[in-house]
């Protein structure tokens, strides 16, 4: 063997090496499919369970943490079986920093966006009626609806939406996985005011996920902007009180 032969650098892993797969089209399929049979069970029993105001909100966040995790574990089990190519990995504290900054900055842009919205179309339903209640129904539910509306229900859609189907779509481009991406998690809160919230959150946070390859900038977004929806009308109404 000559000496060029001997010093030439190892060739790069591929997407099958044992770098490991890359989330793609079957995780795709498999993780709405799972959001999908789950988000129709959701619907099944919260149609008969005739709950009261307060724990409607925490139970609905509770449902809705758990269909987000529910189909990331669909679709991070099918073929890879690792959390580190789905985006579930360390972020900088400068990063989860900026993300508070960019959680407000959503919950303004969300507001315009859902005002022009219920301007256009004449839907000024507030959907969200069942979280409020929660929130104003003193310490303990205020604390139930952080705990599941403002940490977990991020978590759930943010390992979905972002680390399985944005990062997925990057394949085929920024712009495919980032405006693909925010109009699905969109389009599963409903034709609804919420509608156009959830598709800036989803934009904010597919962008955050290319610029620091993880999650969490976006859940720490998504926190604080359901922070603030539900939050600041329940203080509102106290104020006035």
């Amino acid at each position: 063997m000559n000496e060029t032969a001997r010093t030439a650098p190892a060739e790069m892993p591929t997407e099958t090496s044992h770098a490991g797969p890359r989330p793609g089209r079957p995780e795709i399929v498999a993780g709405l499919a799972a959001y999908g049979v789950l988000y129709a069970g959701v619907i099944c029993y919260l149609t008969h369970a005739n709950l009261p105001g307060a724990a409607s909100g925490v139970v609905e966040f509770s449902l809705s943490a758990a269909m987000g995790l529910g189909a990331f574990a669909v679709a991070a089990l099918l073929r890879i079986r690792r959390l580190a190519p789905f985006g579930v990995r360390r972020a900088s504290g400068r990063s989860l920093l900026a993300a508070i900054g960019f959680g407000v900055l959503a919950y303004l842009l969300s507001a315009i966006v859902s005002l022009l919205y219920q301007t256009l179309t004449g839907d000024h339903r507030n959907i969200q009626t069942g979280y409020h209640s929660a929130a104003a129904g003193g310490m303990l539910w205020y604390l139930a609806t952080a705990v599941t509306g403002f940490v977990a229900t991020p978590i759930g859609e943010e390992f979905l939406f972002r680390g399985v189907l944005a990062n997925a779509l990057s394949r085929y481009g920024a712009w495919i996985s980032v405006l693909v991406s925010a109009t699905i998690f969109a389009l599963a809160h409903g034709i609804n005011p919420v509608l156009p919230v959830a598709f800036v959150v989803g934009v904010i946070n597919a962008l955050l996920l290319r610029r620091t390859g993880s999650v969490w900038p976006g859940v720490v977004v998504h926190g604080v902007n359901n922070g603030l929806a539900i939050s600041l009308p329940v203080l509102a109404a106290l104020a006035t009180n």
